[in-house]
């Protein structure tokens, strides 16, 4: 592949919802730009795109994957990515890479949940985007109910470049709004032809938006355009330029992936009215100066680029997937990464085609490439000289909520899955694994169920590890509320020295949840020697670790020494421990004790029409709703302090009752008694527990 200079490069990630049709766009483009000699279907697992195990055979995208593609004399660095929302780290790396947006709707499924969270990142971004509709081969597909519908949720701003010709409801050619055209398909061949009557009042209609917003880019513009003057095709499209690149007009273009059709004058538009990365503005900090680096993608200043993503492949390798921000990086350059305080040479740089590397002797500011092998690198980190430091900002990923516990299958393979998950991490920003001592067991954390359930298949076909995944235990604490005074003698008589402790102790709560115990001691005349003390307070650590009401740690309790006895040979701090052990459980359950549950306080953003149901729904978790606050784009933040316990797939809940438009986000906030009948419940299920492992 050519080297191309900043001016030549277009960005474009495709954005949309799942099965909108994005992979097979690319599969389309890559085609007719000469990449492939024949066109792969997402159906038969073979598009450039989709080149993970798990996407072929699932038949959907999991990852972002880059395909460079030549086009009149420019290069078209595509970014396909995933429209499930279980991926969304994915597109959000994507990007934060991109300087422009393909927004691909469906012109079958219409507008959905997907496109309206691929425009709200483009608003995010400021990306400059375009819309285009897909399946424009199939019957009952409509441009004009998407048009229309698109319009109507976001403004006029949306201009259609490009008007279908239907013809015995197939579609059979389309009309150039700009030139005022007419063209059919002819086989391969793409003919002129006359504009259809019924096609003539939608074409006047277009035609004048497209003339106002040309209008509006300059005074003298304006002025003609008062006077009844036309313009120019040359000017209409430099103003279209100009008015693509601020966001004032969306361009909205349509065809049929399958047919190949629409996608010549799609790659046509986005070389003629997306950036390049030279009209985009990208900026960072020189940590030697502390001054801010303004890159703005100039190849004349310092190297530096962004790691936008990390592929960590078993079959293919560790690339790391960079953004030149500023200079040329070359082939065994030296390179510094602040963040690890490492200096790396570069090996080779290549492109990466989907999977497959393409070697290349030199990246410009703007273009985006791999290196492979940098050892420390990680997706984020900033990549300069030494000479000059620089630090770029990091994107931002959405923070993984739901979790399970995993198991390995085989004892024999937890270092094994351990190592393969700290691979996977690297890849994948949303995928947590968290070691939770406390309750003994590994926790994954993901964007969704289906997200973790991929990650287990991935383990097993790609890692040869087994791994079950399973309902988390839920972390609950022991306290007491009222005060017991007990006695205790551990007494053992066997030949020789016997074995004496007896204590007589008091509990109560002590009020900080903070604390599993407080101890403190009021023996009076050495009932009990001082140098047993240490023994009682052990046993009492030990005591607190499973409580005795169902074995959980204990919080909150105040324990008072405050007489007892001793034998002069057969005392012995072993002894007063035991007597210390036993004595509590007795205490412990004598004082009412009850199960304390985790609180967590949630926030549940989601548009004004679906507050009633989750508000609703979140009654029936026992959750407590404290208010709402309006947010952007007609949008509510419902706040809630909900049982930990209820919150056990609710991810998939939520996106069930709001069609996908719902998000949460939580943490951890206090303890609270639990209900009696929560508590029951999970005494008889704790005992249960306990049973069956005596049993077996």
């Amino acid at each position: 592949m050519n080297v191309y200079t900043t001016d030549k490069i277009r960005n474009v990630v495709l954005l949309g919802h799942g099965g909108a049709g994005k992979t097979s766009l690319a599969e389309a483009m890559a085609y007719l730009a000469g990449l492939t000699s024949r066109m792969g279907k997402v159906t038969d697992g073979n598009t450039v795109s989709d080149f993970g195990k798990e996407e072929q055979k699932r038949k959907f995208s999991i990852s972002a994957s880059v395909i460079p593609l030549e086009w009149e004399g420019a290069k078209i660095n595509m970014i396909d990515t995933p429209g499930y929302f279980d991926f969304v780290g994915e597109v959000e790396e994507a990007v934060s890479a991109a300087d422009a947006a393909v927004i691909v709707v469906s012109g079958k499924a219409g507008m959905e949940v997907g496109t309206e969270k691929a425009w709200e990142l483009c608003e995010k971004y400021k990306l400059p985007r375009m819309v285009f509709v897909t399946d424009m081969d199939v019957d009952n597909a409509s441009y004009r109910q998407v048009v229309e519908d698109m319009t109507a949720r976001y403004g006029k701003k949306l201009a259609p470049f490009h008007l279908p010709i239907r013809e015995n409801e197939k579609f059979v050619g389309y009309i150039n709004v700009i030139s005022e055209t007419g063209h059919r398909w002819k086989g391969k061949e793409v003919v002129d032809c006359e504009i259809p009557e019924y096609n003539k009042a939608n074409l006047q209609l277009c035609r004048d938006t497209l003339m106002e917003a040309v209008a509006e880019t300059s005074e003298e513009f304006m002025d003609r355009y008062f006077a009844g003057d036309t313009f120019s095709e040359a000017e209409i499209r430099a103003a279209v330029r100009t008015n693509v690149m601020d966001g004032t007009i969306i361009p909205m273009s349509m065809g049929s992936n399958i047919l190949c059709q629409g996608i010549y004058t799609l790659l046509d538009d986005i070389v003629k009215y997306f950036p390049s990365p030279e009209n985009r503005e990208f900026a960072g900090v020189n940590l030697k100066t502390n001054e801010i680096f303004q890159a703005d993608y100039d190849f004349s200043k310092s190297k530096s680029a962004y790691i936008f993503k990390t592929i960590v492949d078993p079959f293919i390798g560790k690339y790391s997937l960079v953004k030149i921000c500023s200079g040329v990086f070359k082939a065994d350059d030296l390179i510094y990464n602040q963040e690890k305080d490492l200096e790396e040479k570069v090996g080779k740089l290549y492109v990466l085609q989907g999977s497959k590397p393409i070697e290349v002797p030199e990246l410009h500011a703007g273009d985006i490439g791999a290196i492979a092998k940098l050892t420390a690198a990680r997706t984020g980190d900033t990549l300069s000289t030494k000479a000059v430091p620089i630090r770029y900002g990091k994107a931002e990923i959405s923070i993984p909520y739901t979790y399970m516990r995993y198991r390995a299958k085989n004892k024999g393979d937890i270092d094994k899955i351990s190592q393969s998950l700290q691979k996977m991490m690297h890849e994948d920003l949303t995928l947590k694994a968290v070691n939770d001592s406390e309750n003994r067991q590994t926790l994954l954390y993901g964007m969704g169920d289906q997200h973790l359930e991929i990650v287990a298949s991935r383990l097993l076909n790609e890692y040869k590890v087994e791994i079950e995944l399973s309902k988390p235990k839920v972390a609950f604490r022991e306290t007491i509320r009222k005060k017991s005074d007990v006695e205790s003698k551990y007494k053992k008589q066997s030949g020789g020295h016997g074995q004496y402790g007896h204590v007589k102790m008091r509990f109560e709560a002590s009020g900080n949840l903070e604390e599993s115990f407080q101890f403190s001691q009021e023996v009076v005349g050495g009932a009990v020697p001082k140098n047993y003390f240490p023994a009682v307070e052990k046993g009492l650590q030990e005591s607190v670790l499973k409580g005795p009401l169902a074995a959980y740690p204990v919080v909150g309790v105040k324990a008072v020494l405050y007489d007892g006895s001793y034998h002069p040979v057969d005392s012995s701090e072993m002894a007063f421990k035991m007597a210390t052990i036993q004595a509590f459980k007795k205490g412990f359950m004598e004082a009412q004790p009850v199960l304390l549950e985790p609180i967590v306080s949630l926030k549940v953003t989601v548009p004004d029409q679906y507050t009633g149901d989750v508000m609703g729904d979140l009654n029936k978790r026992r959750g407590r709703v404290l208010g709402m606050n309006p947010a952007a784009g007609g949008k509510q933040v419902i706040e809630a302090d909900v049982p930990m316990t209820g919150l056990f797939g609710y991810c998939t809940d939520l996106r069930s009752m709001t069609g996908g438009r719902g998000i949460y986000s939580y943490e951890f906030a206090r303890y609270e008694q639990a209900p009696s009948d929560v508590q029951e419940k999970e005494v008889a299920d704790r005992a249960a527990k306990v049973s069956e492992n005596a049993d077996a």
